[in-house]
């Protein structure tokens, strides 16, 4: 479980900006809202998170940040040789002369030496932190370093450090036989996402994990095409299975989707309630094709017990099918594996489905830099509030100055 992002200088968020997902001892157990970071945990960290507030307030930042240092963990290796890392730092002169931070907490098995994880594997707290800086025209890195704490308690122990090539690593890092790797590390890529394209085994663990965080943004939103939608069910039909339970259930008016194939190839048809004859894609509501294909991510992340990073999940998406799409990670059957939701919304109704631990708030200052807020942190905030009109009154912040 991920309960903790640090962000600084990072497109529009210049000074450290801190999500702790973390709740306080005096918090009512929610069960399946609220998860122990591992077993026997004192802490506790919401499944599902949203972010609000204006555009361009920062909040697709923020899912940015934890995007990109997923990529970075698992991908980085197959960036060209020379490339400058695909981010920008905030856009002042004084932020152009500092490094740009980001880091992640999460909970789970510590023990990398193992060769299989399972709820009777040692559990603990990780913190991966990614420093990167301007240097030769590129954006590259400065330093990489992973930590962990057995039950989360003590002090961090280093798995591995790294600042350039130079590499002080843990006996649960297992370097031994891969010096020659160390060298071959670029300033534009991951030590992780390196060793593991040499099979080297807590890397692969490593990167197994990040391949468990599934978004449609990283540098930008990136909106799946219809061909890409199409692609995707054709080549799993587990999830084409899944995807009509759900749709029957929510009621879109839609008995099944169906993979045809035409003079084109594969096709997505719908079966609609009351109509003789299958429907083509083409011919469905902006809506239900939005919920069509956000759905392979809350689905993969559901199935892995990994975390779905979604911008705007609530474009063209129904006020009442939101709320059920959301409470899917709350459900026992549908989310056995604790997965999480990230996500960026507009629609103020779903503060009211939302607990006021799970909810953030992003805004920018005159100077244009972001600052990011959990409602847990205003005070005298109340779970009996009416959230929707306090933050549309401006009682919260971060809603738009018209006039």
């Amino acid at each position: 479980m991920l309960y903790l992002l640090e962000i600084e200088n990072f497109y529009s968020i210049r000074h450290s900006q801190v999500i702790d997902l973390r709740i306080g001892e005096g918090v009512p157990e929610e069960e399946r809202r609220f998860d122990r970071l591992f077993p026997g945990s004192n802490d506790r960290a919401a499944r599902v998170v949203g972010f609000f507030g204006p555009n361009a307030s920062g909040k697709s930042t923020v899912l940015k940040a934890l995007m990109f240092v997923a990529w970075f963990t698992r991908e980085s290796f197959q960036v060209q040789p020379q490339a400058s890392l695909p981010f920008e730092r905030f856009n002042s002169a004084e932020a152009r002369e500092h490094p740009t931070r980001l880091a992640i907490e999460f909970s789970g098995p510590i023990d990398l030496t193992s060769k299989d994880f399972s709820e009777e594997s040692p559990q603990g707290s990780w913190r991966y932190e990614l420093i990167m800086e301007h240097r030769d025209n590129r954006l590259v890195v400065k330093s990489e370093s992973l930590k962990q704490k057995h039950e989360g308690k003590g002090k961090w122990v280093r798995v591995f450090d790294r600042s350039g090539h130079k590499v002080q690593a843990g006996k649960s890092f297992g370097l031994a036989g891969f010096s020659m790797v160390i060298d071959k590390v670029r300033e534009n890529a991951s030590l992780i996402s390196t060793l593991a394209q040499f099979d080297h085994p807590p890397s692969l663990k490593l990167r197994e994990a990040a391949q468990s965080i599934v978004g449609n943004i990283l540098v930008e939103r990136a909106d799946v095409t219809d061909p890409d939608a199409i692609r995707f069910y054709t080549n799993n039909r587990a999830c084409v299975e899944a995807l009509n339970r759900e749709i029957q259930r929510i009621d879109l008016g839609i008995r099944s989707m169906q993979i045809k194939q035409d003079a084109s190839g594969s096709a997505l048809y719908f079966e609609h309630e009351g109509l003789d004859q299958l429907m083509p894609w083409v011919l469905e509501s902006h809506g239900t094709r939005n919920f069509i294909k956000y759905f392979p991510y809350l689905h993969t992340a559901l199935e892995s017990g990994g975390i779905a990073v979604i911008d705007e999940l609530d474009i063209a998406i129904h006020p009442l099918v939101l709320p059920e799409m959301i409470r899917w990670f709350y459900d026992a059957k549908r989310n056995p594996r604790k997965a999480q939701l990230w996500m960026s919304c507009h629609a103020a109704s779903l503060l009211e489905d939302l607990f006021k631990e799970e909810i953030f708030f992003c805004e920018k200052n005159s100077q244009g830099e972001t600052r990011v807020y959990g409602l847990q942190d205003i005070k005298d905030a109340r779970r009996t509030d009416n959230r929707y009109r306090k933050y549309l009154s401006g009682v919260y912040g971060a809603v738009p100055q018209i006039g």
